[in-house]
């Protein structure tokens, strides 16, 4: 977000006081339900309507928090415009970061260098993840006092050059109930004085890596306003002894692991980008030791969700395959969404409801969405306005709200900010009607752009070429000779010299 403010030379200084992404659906926090699943009125969490279908997902939601829907499927059906992906997105922000959530396209499988079942089967395993728990003892204790000594060495000693630095030094650390002093060798020292660490620090220190974290300041060290920052946060000194015994979780996915476990390069492989293809084998030892950890109570597996937008995408392999996965025991939850009716199954010539086969329409829990309301388009438009830092007039919402109505959603939404840079053209702080005029005109809509087609269809390229292209081989001219021989138009001239004339006196 950049701020300005014009100072009395006229020069505006500019602000950038932080910087964000606006997205088509960044205004969405969640799926605004209340504790009894009931849509809470006014555009909470970023939401507007579609109240059945919400209530819908929120049960889903409940069923995934609760670990009893694995394997599951539900198809979010409706028009364009209609908000399926704004409520995935809503069931991800709700789910939080812990639950793995994979978002695709249907067209990306064939954009991959791998194959199409491979790469729906990383994206199934990049749905699922796995809480692998581990013991290990720290030290966690309030810093009392930290003694650095730094020593001339000046004879030889192995490891360390004649004449160097040797650094030697103590750290007492205390707990409500007693108070210890160590040792420091030079790497704690060097680690100590990389934390930054000070007296009145609560620190952690990991006795196995000798990893220090600073969890932040004592409350008995409040007063010190010198030690203080903006950013301080202060918490309790332990209590108990300075040993401890924790449990670290570590949150990773399936598939992360297959990608450490297939490439030599270890979990390096993750950030090369291309992890290629992985053999099923080292998938069926990764699914046997898991299964292992989680008898021992060492792992829990957590159930992700996997969205594929635009599944109508898919072939009828890429749809067996989906049949085939969701029978396993450790599948995620498929949420799919399409906005087609009656089509065709890609690759063949068989039609079915959505694009989708017959047998894995079966399967899934249909959620429908509806047309939004004249009403419910002005408050989507007025939550994008204050998303994207657009001062816009009440009259000037009524207009834009009216042309999303009676051309789509989409196009009104992208008229916003068109209309804001209009606007700033003409130094005014909000949008008028005059600027989303300006924008109507300059941006034709999907209808107007396809009425302009229509009126001048025969002045694009290759209309002319087809017509010349049948004339050329007869195709399709059987039985129609005498009809196209001499039609004659008003003006006496044949269809042929006609053209001529206005090939002539075009530019």
């Amino acid at each position: 977000k950049i701020t300005g403010d014009t100072n009395a030379n006229g020069v505006t200084v500019r602000e950038l006081t932080r910087l964000e992404r606006i997205g088509a659906h960044s205004h969405i926090r969640g799926l605004g339900l209340d504790d009894a699943l009931e849509p809470r009125r006014g555009g909470s969490q970023g939401m507007v309507g579609q109240a059945s279908a919400r209530r819908a997902v929120g049960v889903i939601y409940k069923m995934i928090n609760e670990g009893k829907i694995g394997g599951r499927a539900i198809l979010l059906a409706g028009k364009p415009g209609t908000g399926k992906t704004a409520i995935a997105m809503g069931l991800a922000q709700e789910l939080g970061e812990d639950t793995p959530f994979t978002t695709m396209s249907g067209s990306e499988v064939f954009s991959l260098e791998m194959s199409k079942t491979e790469s729906l089967t990383q994206a199934f395993r990049k749905s699922i993840g796995v809480q692998i728990l581990e013991e290990t003892e720290v030290m966690e204790g309030e810093v009392v006092e930290i003694q650095i000594d730094t020593a001339f060495g000046g004879e030889n000693k192995p490891g360390k050059a004649k004449g160097g630095m040797e650094k030697t030094g103590r750290l007492t650390l205390c707990t409500t109930d007693m108070e210890t002093v160590y040792d420091l060798g030079t790497k704690m020292i060097d680690a100590l004085s990389k934390e930054k660490v000070t007296a009145g620090d609560v620190i952690t220190i990991d006795k196995a890596s000798g990893k220090i974290t600073k969890l932040g300041r004592s409350f008995s060290r409040s007063r010190d306003y010198d030690a203080m920052g903006s950013s301080t946060r202060f918490v309790q000194c332990p209590e108990g002894e300075l040993q401890k015994r924790k449990e670290v979780v570590h949150n990773v996915s399936l598939h992360e692991i297959d990608v450490i476990n297939s490439r030599q390069q270890g979990f390096l492989a993750l950030f090369a980008g291309d992890t290629g293809e992985i053999k099923s084998e080292v998938r069926e030892q990764i699914d046997a030791k898991v299964v292992e950890w989680r008898e021992e109570g060492r792992a829990k597996i957590i159930p992700g969700v996997l969205f594929i937008d635009e599944v109508h995408m898919l072939d009828m392999e890429c749809f067996s395959f989906l049949n085939r996965a969701l029978e396993s025991d450790m599948a995620p939850v498929l949420v799919i969404a399409t906005n087609r009716g009656i089509a065709k199954i890609r690759g063949t010539e068989y039609k079915s409801p959505h694009g989708i086969p017959l047998d894995l329409l079966d399967r899934l829990m249909i959620v429908s969405t509806e047309p939004y309301s004249f009403d419910e388009i002005r408050k989507i438009l007025s939550v994008r306005c204050e998303e994207e830092d657009v001062e816009m007039a009440e009259d000037s919402l009524e207009l834009l709200s009216r042309i999303g109505t009676e051309t789509s959603l989409r196009y009104a939404i992208q008229m916003i900010i068109t209309a804001s840079l209009a606007a700033e053209k003409r130094k005014s702080a909000q949008v008028e009607i005059e600027d989303i005029k300006r924008v109507y005109r300059l941006f034709v809509d999907v209808k107007r752009s396809t009425q302009y087609l229509m009126e001048y269809n025969q002045e694009f390229l290759y209309n002319e070429l087809d017509t010349d292209a049948a004339n050329i081989y007869d195709v399709g001219n059987e039985g129609e000779e005498e009809e196209q021989a001499a039609p004659v138009k008003d003006d006496g001239a044949t269809p042929d010299e006609g053209k001529k004339d206005s090939m002539e006196t075009s530019p």
